[in-house]
Order: structure tokens, then C-alpha cells, then sequence
């Protein structure tokens, strides 16, 4: 791959992803694949001005060793280290970008429950640290090629090939195979104009339909809820980040408890290193009562169980149908790319940011006006060509909002 634009996009994702303020301290987690790459991302950090530069590494064949070995009670440990580091955190507040290259498959095959109960294990004692750091740091997801990831996506192409195919459809699809930072800029602004419209509706409601699929879906959304797309501010600050390289989705928080009908997903999920697919779920009082996948329905029944709001709802987001991501005619097995090729929603974790004022609430505060609460945040997706999302507001007007796989005025 061209090294000027992988440096361009390492600055793309230091300077605009988590947006490095001067004096700031950065945690970069990541694979040992690209190193090449990850030199060039520190570089570009300090170069933005961050006080220090930290890594913390990933490597999914250790972590398959570890769910093997460890007993539970080891495997869902948190140490005092990784304490004290997290309460260092909530004072330094460093910006976090996280390099994703996983194995679509990397962790089939190992026990499941055992790492669901670990995880749970963990999230007792990790949870406040999170909830201390809410709304008051940077983060950006992005994403880099690892040599398994990139076999999946393209099983025809030798090993060398596969991977630089791979990096051509990341920055391709990122904006970042051209000039990346004015790119953004104007792809950022196109997002804010439809954030804008839809914060005017005063919103109260999403109807979900589409005949081809069988969704038929109504979910109710916050009072004090807004939109938000690509670039967001923190919370009481003017410094702007975006949390996702690429993002094509405007979204919001729906309101716990609020969601009835079924929803067919229109691609595969990567969950946990095997893939769901062909499912549905069905809700009824705001809750996932019912769920079927053709396959994998383990692995999705799973997800759902995972605490009391995994099998509620976090997130609404709304891609038209002719993304550039769906265009490009390529399943990626990676949430961060699928998703944003086709509307999707999210089971788990609900973003108090997208309250009005974020800032000011406390996080129980949010919960208490509707932010759904869990451990999982995990994206599906229903985007079909023919989905319609109409929308209820305040006053019981109706909007279009998506007509056949499209915002309603494209």
C-alpha cells in the first residue's frame, strides 16, 4: 500500500478520529499486524500535539488460550493493576482509538459461556471506571488489515493480495484514499444538515416496514433525545471528534422499554468470532421476547442473555440503502463496515450522549430518562431496499423519513 496514504490516514484518524489535543495522552489498542502502520499513527498522535503515546496490545490466539486455561475465576479476574490503571484513566482521560483487524472467526469454537460469565465477572468491578469517564473523553474506531480478516473477505486472492485489497476497501470506504481530511470536513457537514432537519421534527416515534424483509417495527424514542452523525462534540468543551472511520449513519438513542414487532436482519453478524445468520427478533415490551437465526441461534440467544438490557435496545440508526459501503458489493464480517452499509439498530448499551445536554446528566440521571443500561452494544442490521421509517411527532404529525431504502427527500 502507498505509504503517503497510509500516513494520511493515520493523520486522518489522530487529527479528526479522536481529534489529540495538546498536552493530551493517548491509548492506542491494536494488533501486532501492522506495525508499520501503528508507528506512523504515533507519529502523527505526538505530532498533534499528545503528551504521551501508550499501546496496549491485542492477540486473539492468546485470548483463545486464555478462555481455554484459565480457570473462571482467574479468566474473570480484574487485577488491582488494571484498577489503579483504570482510576489513573478517569483522572488523565486520555483519547482512545482502537485499531480493529479481528478474525471474523478467531474465536469460534471456544466456551462461550465461559467468556460470557467472565465478562460479567469483569463488568461488576470495571463499571464505575466506565461510568466515570462517560461523555468526557475522545474515541475512535478504525480499522486496519489483519492477514485472517482479509482471507475472509477475499478467499479468491493469495495472501499478500487479500490484504491489499483490503486496505484499498478501508480507505476507500474510510474517505481516505483521496485528500481524507477535506473529505471529512464535507462528508461531517452533509451528516450535521441531516441531524439539523431531524431535530426539528421534535420526533416521538419510529415505524420500521419493509414487505420484503417482514419488518414491521415501531420503537419510541426519548423526549430530551436528538440525532447525531460522523463528528460530535464533548460534553461542555468545543473539541469535536468522530467516534467511527467510516460512518455513514445519523442515530439516536431510543427509549428503554418502548419497542414492539419483529425485525429480520439483511446481513450476517459477527459475534464472538462466528457469524448469526438469517435471524429475527421479535419485541414486546420493549424487550426481545422471541429470536430465531437460521444460523448460529446459540450464539444470538447468547447476546441476548448477557444482562437484564442486552435484550433491549440502544441505538436507532438510520444509512440509505446506496451507501457506498453496500455499493461496494463486499461483506466485510466487520460491525464497523456492515453497519454502516444499511439502517441497523443495536441491542444493549444506549449513548446518553445523544441526550440533550448530555453533559449535565449524571449517568443514572440518563438511565432514569430512558438510556438503555448493559454490558454488550451490539449493532444489526435491516437496511433492505424497500424499507420505510416513518416518523410520530410530538404533536402526532407523520413524517417520511426513509422511503424505499432512501431518506424520504433524496
Amino acid at each position: 500500500m502507498d505509504k503517503a496514504k497510509l500516513r494520511s490516514y493515520a493523520a486522518l484518524i489522530a487529527r479528526m478520529g479522536v481529534n489529540v489535543q495538546p498536552g493530551q495522552e493517548v491509548v492506542i489498542r491494536t494488533v501486532p499486524e501492522q506495525l508499520e502502520f501503528v508507528e506512523m499513527l504515533v507519529e502523527e498522535c505526538y505530532l498533534a500535539g499528545a503528551a504521551k503515546v501508550f499501546l496496549e496490545w491485542r492477540f486473539e490466539a492468546a485470548q483463545r488460550l486464555d478462555i481455554k486455561y484459565q480457570s473462571q475465576d482467574v479468566l474473570g479476574r480484574v487485577e488491582a493493576w488494571e484498577e489503579q490503571r483504570l482510576a489513573g484513566r478517569v483522572k488523565s482521560l486520555p483519547a482512545n482509538i482502537y485499531l480493529d483487524s479481528d478474525d471474523p472467526d478467531g474465536l469460534a469454537g471456544v466456551n462461550h459461556d465461559k467468556w460470557a460469565q467472565a465478562q460479567r465477572q469483569r463488568f461488576k468491578v470495571t463499571k464505575p471506571y466506565r461510568d466515570a469517564m462517560e461523555n468526557k473523553y475522545q474515541w475512535c474506531v478504525a480499522a486496519v488489515p489483519g492477514l485472517n480478516w482479509a482471507r475472509k473477505v477475499f478467499p479468491g486472492l493469495g495472501d499478500a493480495a487479500a490484504v491489499e485489497r483490503l486496505w484499498e476497501e478501508i480507505l476507500r470506504c474510510s474517505r481516505a484514499d483521496g485528500d481524507a481530511m477535506a473529505a471529512w470536513r464535507a462528508h461531517n457537514a452533509r451528516l450535521k444538515e441531516r441531524c439539523r432537519w431531524l431535530n426539528s421534527l421534535s420526533l416521538r416515534r419510529l415505524i420500521y416496514k419493509s414487505e420484503s424483509t417482514g419488518t414491521d417495527f415501531t420503537v419510541g424514542l426519548i423526549d430530551k433525545m436528538r440525532f447525531m452523525g460522523a463528528s460530535e462534540e464533548l460534553a461542555g468543551t468545543d473539541i469535536s471528534f468522530n467516534a467511527n472511520i467510516p460512518s455513514e449513519e445519523v442515530f439516536t438513542t431510543p427509549m428503554r422499554g418502548d419497542a414492539e414487532g419483529v425485525v429480520y436482519a439483511t446481513r450476517p453478524l459477527s459475534y464472538r468470532g462466528v457469524l448469526i445468520e438469517d435471524f429475527y427478533i421479535r419485541f414486546s415490551g420493549g424487550r426481545a421476547v422471541e429470536a430465531h437465526a437460521g444460523k448460529n441461534e446459540d450464539a444470538l440467544h447468547l447476546m441476548l442473555s448477557m444482562d437484564d438490557g442486552a435484550s433491549m435496545l440502544g441505538e436507532c440508526a438510520l444509512v440509505p440503502f446506496n451507501s457506498p459501503i453496500r455499493e461496494s458489493g463486499i461483506l466485510f464480517y466487520n460491525t464497523l463496515f456492515d453497519e454502516n452499509a444499511s439502517c441497523h439498530l443495536a441491542l444493549g448499551e444506549g449513548y446518553s450522549s445523544c441526550l440533550e445536554n448530555a453533559g449535565s446528566y449524571t449517568p443514572d440521571e440518563a438511565r432514569a430518562l430512558g438510556v438503555n443500561e448493559s454490558m454488550i452494544h451490539e449493532d444489526f442490521m435491516i437496511g433492505a431496499a424497500d424499507l420505510c421509517i416513518t416518523g410520530v411527532t410530538a404533536d402526532g404529525r407523520t413524517v417520511p423519513i426513509f422511503v424505499n431504502g432512501d431518506w424520504a427527500d433524496a
